[in-house]
């Protein structure tokens, strides 16, 4: 299913899910589900809060309402593609819900040497292999990506792995496993800094600018949901900053800002 179809989010919110097994790489328990809703199927992740391993840097709320927070921002302003996502009760109780996505074979992120580098390819990490030899953190400079890139900087996001950016059909690129964002003290960790120091297009600054409004509105009330006030807070923020800096801001100094491990 197209998870641009409106369908896709009637069928996660109310379709009936089957589980069909655990993804066992995951740190919390998450599930890979069919689900159906009036001859309408598809597949789904399911994520319950009782599967949740308490986290002392982030005691409030859940990480599957960080998730739903997450898409929801997103979705708000279109600022990048994060599947379809609801906090519902499932077969082991109130979790998050998210449309499965099919991936495709392209390479987004990567680890190699420097002389493989695709052309076109933003380096993010100069670094050494195992056995000393160069090697290099890159992503594709693809409008997805960087869409990406803006959102874990809008969410905090401590936790955007090279796994985390999905290939989709269509040349889309989707976004996924958004646990541990927006807590209010800096923790942004990417592998995504390609664009540090260039301008924002034109285009996501009037994403930003109606990222601002809804939070001041409708998405500000239905973020309290999952959110404490303050997170909701650091939201608007952040997106303050970048509307005034209008650049990819480059990473601080007081924390670790790649993700470990990078996949």
């Amino acid at each position: 299913m197209d998870p641009a179809d409106p369908a896709a989010r009637e069928l996660i919110a109310h379709g009936t899910l089957e589980v069909e097994g655990r993804l066992v790489d995951a740190s919390n328990v998450t599930l890979y589900c069919t689900i159906e809703l009036d001859g309408v199927s598809g597949n789904a992740v399911y994520k319950p809060v009782s599967g949740e391993r308490p986290l002392w840097d982030f005691p409030d709320g859940t990480l599957a309402g960080r998730e739903v927070a997450t898409y929801l921002v997103a979705d708000a302003a279109g600022l990048a593609s994060v599947p379809p996502t609801v906090l519902r009760d499932g077969p082991f109780g109130q979790g998050m819900v998210q449309l499965w996505i099919e991936t495709t074979e392209d390479e987004l992120v990567d680890v190699c040497a420097p002389e493989d580098l695709p052309d076109g390819w933003l380096v993010v990490l100069h670094a050494h292999d195992r056995l000393g030899e160069p090697a290099v953190l890159a992503h594709a400079d693809h409008p997805g990506i960087r869409d990406l890139a803006l959102l874990d900087i809008v969410v905090n996001n401590t936790d955007r792995k090279g796994g985390h950016v999905l290939p989709g059909a269509g040349d889309r690129v989707y976004g996924v496993d958004h646990g541990i964002c927006l807590h209010t003290d800096p923790k942004l960790r990417t592998v995504l800094w390609g664009w540090v120091g260039e301008p924002l297009p034109a285009a996501s600054v009037d994403r930003l600018h109606k990222l601002r409004w809804a939070l001041d509105h409708d998405l500000g009330q239905t973020l309290g949901e999952h959110l404490t006030r303050a997170e909701i807070a650091a939201v608007a923020r952040r997106t303050d900053t970048l509307l005034e800096e209008a650049v990819f801001p480059a990473p601080g100094d007081d924390w670790r800002a790649i993700p470990w491990p990078l996949f």
